[in-house]
């Protein structure tokens, strides 16, 4: 299912301090990743090779300015010991909800991209 239909657009006064910090190929989903960012919450599942889905519910500190940071907490599974945490710059963050938002858009479901799990587990720094 894709969260664009679930979502309206952020304002455009949002959209504009945001713009520089993405390549243009990415600009048409920053109004929507924006939204999904003030919501400050998203459930979805994360899908391996080979298996079903695991259920996940994430949430974070919303903030308005790209270079403040925000605190990002996933559970999987509704269990607290499948839970993790990271501190990202909003820029970065919303980042990985463009990558949410395309990958609704091609996949019709919603998790995060390999990249944003390495950094949550801290294999890459």
């Amino acid at each position: 299912m894709s969260l664009f239909g679930k979502l309206e657009p952020a304002k455009k006064e949002d959209v504009i301090v945001y713009t520089p910090y993405y390549p243009k190929d990415r600009q048409s989903f920053l109004p929507y990743a924006l939204s999904l960012y003030k919501r400050g919450n998203l459930e979805g599942q994360r899908y391996i090779e080979g298996g079903e889905g695991v259920p996940f519910v994430t949430s974070w500190y919303v903030s308005n300015l790209p270079s403040e940071l925000t605190r990002c907490r996933i559970q999987f599974d509704g269990q607290a010991d499948l839970s993790y945490e990271t501190t990202l710059m909003n820029s970065e963050f919303i980042d990985y909800l463009i990558d949410v938002m395309k990958i609704s858009k091609d996949r019709g479901v919603i998790d995060f991209p390999q990249k944003f799990y390495r950094k949550l587990l801290k294999f890459e720094e």
